[in-house]
Order: structure tokens, then C-alpha cells, then sequence
């Protein structure tokens, strides 16, 4: 398997490090049942990833900004109080995580997830103090817009080379925007996503033990 080296590693959460996709689901049906909306997708894996905004306009068909934003905060109620407690992490992630700390890999965590349910989910599974820094859209004000400008803006706080930073993502979204940012891609394809026609010189890794073989630590 090739390798990447690096010094630092910043990973995404929903379908990269945790299977989060049955609470989610679930929280999706009863925002959607108290709204008196049917869904106009199926409640699928596939609409985990996006900001909360896209996913339920996806879900409902609704455009107006008014009723998505109280189909948020709908979710928000739902998902920020018992929701998270149901989350549970890939087998083996956790003892991928500390091998690559202890072997000197500074480890991010960049989500789309907001910023206030992540740092939940790494109180419950206790990795609160795992990762050097946790940034979300809404870390930023104001709150950006996609993953692009969120890694852009997570390289420029912390003031380092995306040359040797890499993103591990689960999704074909997360590789072009690791890509626009000139950044190593490493596909997680144990999560939701599909890696159909993307480019050859992304990473794909099966399992989660593969993590650790993956990167070699950069010393220069």
C-alpha cells in the first residue's frame, strides 16, 4: 500500500470515524413527522455529510428559509439531547487514532457537523483531548459555507502546510475539497460515500486498521 507522508492529519467525523447515520435518520423522521412534511428522498446514509440546511431542503422540498430554519432547530432539539448518545465509533478507529498520535501525527478533526453536537460525541466516547483542535462551519463567523473553505481556513489558523497535511474523508465531496486546498485525499471506504471516477492518485483504504500503515511521519 503507498504511503503519505505528513505531520499532520485532519479527519472528518460522520461516516470517517463514527457511524452515525441511525440517530441521524431517526432525528430526520420526527423533524420531518412534526413538520407534517413526507420525505421526498429515502431516509438513506447517503444524506449524511451535508450542513443541516441542504439535508432538510433535500428531505422536504421546502425553500423557504424561515421553515428550514425551524426544522433545524427542531433537529437540533432532538439530535443535541439524546440523539448523539447514540453514536458509536467504526471498530478499530479508536486504537487507530492512538497509534497515530503516539507516533507524532498532529490529529484535527474538520466536520460539517456543528460545532456543539461534535464536541458532545467526543465527551461520549471519550476523545475530548485526542485531537489538537475540532473546527466545524460554524467555528467560523461567520459560519462557512462548504468543506473547501473550512479546510482553507483551518490551514491558515493553524499555520500549516497543506503539502503535509492530509484529509481523510468519507465521501467523493471531501476529496475535491481536499483537492482544491492542494492537500493529500485519503477515502475512508468504510463510510457512506461512493468513490466512482475520482482520481488515481487519491488514497482508498477498506478498514480502519489500515490507518496507522497509511502515513509516514514528515521530517522535514
Amino acid at each position: 500500500m503507498p504511503t503519505i507522508h505528513c505531520k499532520h492529519l485532519i479527519f472528518d467525523l460522520d461516516g470517517t470515524l463514527i457511524d452515525s447515520a441511525p440517530s441521524i435518520l431517526a432525528c430526520f423522521a420526527k423533524v420531518l413527522e412534526q413538520a407534517g412534511v413526507a420525505p421526498r428522498v429515502p431516509l438513506e446514509e447517503r444524506l449524511i455529510g451535508p450542513p443541516l440546511a441542504q439535508t432538510l431542503q433535500t428531505l422536504s422540498g421546502i425553500r423557504d428559509d424561515a421553515a428550514i430554519a425551524a426544522m433545524i432547530e427542531s433537529f437540533k432539539a432532538h439530535y443535541d439531547t439524546k440523539g448523539y448518545r447514540e453514536t458509536v465509533a467504526y471498530a478499530g478507529i479508536a486504537e487507530a487514532l492512538a497509534e497515530l498520535k503516539a507516533a507524532g501525527f498532529g490529529l484535527v478533526l474538520a466536520t460539517n457537523k456543528r460545532i456543539q453536537p461534535t464536541r458532545l460525541i467526543l465527551e461520549h466516547l471519550g476523545w475530548a483531548g485526542l485531537f489538537d483542535s475540532v473546527w466545524a462551519l460554524d467555528s467560523f463567523e461567520p459560519k462557512l459555507g462548504d468543506k473547501t473553505a473550512m479546510l482553507r481556513a483551518v490551514l491558515q489558523r493553524l499555520a500549516i502546510e497543506p503539502a503535509h497535511t492530509a484529509y481523510i474523508g468519507d465521501k467523493a465531496e471531501d476529496g475535491w475539497a481536499t483537492q482544491a486546498n492542494t492537500m493529500p485525499f485519503v477515502a475512508a471506504r468504510w463510510g457512506y460515500g461512493a468513490f466512482q471516477d475520482t482520481p488515481g492518485h487519491w488514497l482508498h483504504l477498506d478498514a480502519p486498521r489500515q490507518l496507522p500503515s497509511a502515513f509516514v511521519r514528515w521530517q522535514g
